[in-house]
């Protein structure tokens, strides 16, 4: 299984250089990129290579996947990126009925159409308001998943935080898993400084059930992310220990 590491983690602890050499140390072979990184692909394209870590998966925001794509594949060829998921959609852009997002997926399939035809894997990484009941339990993440030409980045975090159990989604959406989040949640009143979140295997998500329910689903691509911590090596290293309990 391929552990990686979401950059924007560490968006508050420093330069990128700094930020790539303490992961590289910590154990990590892996990065997800996010989109600031963006602005100077030379600067990230040298850090990555002397520290030896590769960029395999990024964060591109829609507005850049369908305004130019010729600058994302670009950036991808450059940085080896395999995997272009696409993060989120503001407030004031979420469709607000099934209609409304079964159009926004006809949309994002039409988005994904060059980095497909390249080679690439494209896909959507969820928050918890993709998990909104539109009727009769079926959900905007439910429409993502169903439609061909969408993979999906599931966040087990932001299942869980939206009252969902995210081994029923591996179990139902496994085969279009192309990775997963792994993120952890502070026990209730905990870690409110870090916004309820936790490193992982040092909250309340349940590990032993999860990780062997990843790997039966068929997902070999997971993702540390913890939305705002205090401290990053903290985060970086002690999920990197209770992951590697996990994956062999």
């Amino acid at each position: 299984m391929h552990v990686s590491y979401q950059l924007y983690c560490s968006r508050k602890f420093g330069p990128i250089e700094a930020t790539l050499a303490m992961l590289a140390e910590a154990g990590y072979r892996e990065v997800e990129g996010y989109g600031g990184l963006y602005e100077d692909v030379n600067s990230l394209e040298t850090a990555l290579q002397d520290t030896g870590l590769a960029m395999t998966s990024a964060h591109i925001g829609l507005d850049m996947v369908e305004g130019d794509p010729s600058r994302v594949l670009g950036i991808a060829e450059r940085l080896g990126i395999q995997k272009i998921l696409v993060p989120h959609l503001a407030p004031d852009a979420r469709p607000t009925d099934a209609a409304g997002w079964e159009a926004f997926a006809t949309r994002l399939v039409k988005a994904g159409q060059p980095y497909r035809d390249a080679g690439l894997v494209f896909g959507w990484h969820n928050h918890d308001f993709e998990l909104a009941d539109l009727g009769g339990g079926r959900t905007p993440l439910d429409i993502l998943a169903q439609t061909d030409g969408i993979e999906l980045e599931l966040d087990l975090g932001w299942v869980r935080v939206a009252g969902h159990d995210p081994l029923d989604w591996l179990t139902r959406y496994g085969p279009k898993i192309t990775a997963a989040h792994v993120k952890d949640i502070a026990p209730d009143g905990q870690a409110q400084d870090e916004d309820g979140w936790a490193d992982v295997g040092h909250g309340i998500m349940d590990w032993d059930a999860l990780f062997p329910a990843l790997r039966e689903a068929g997902v070999d691509h997971v993702v540390v992310e913890h939305d705002n911590p205090s401290d990053d090596r903290r985060m970086a290293t002690r999920s990197l220990e209770t992951i590697k309990g996990y994956v062999k």
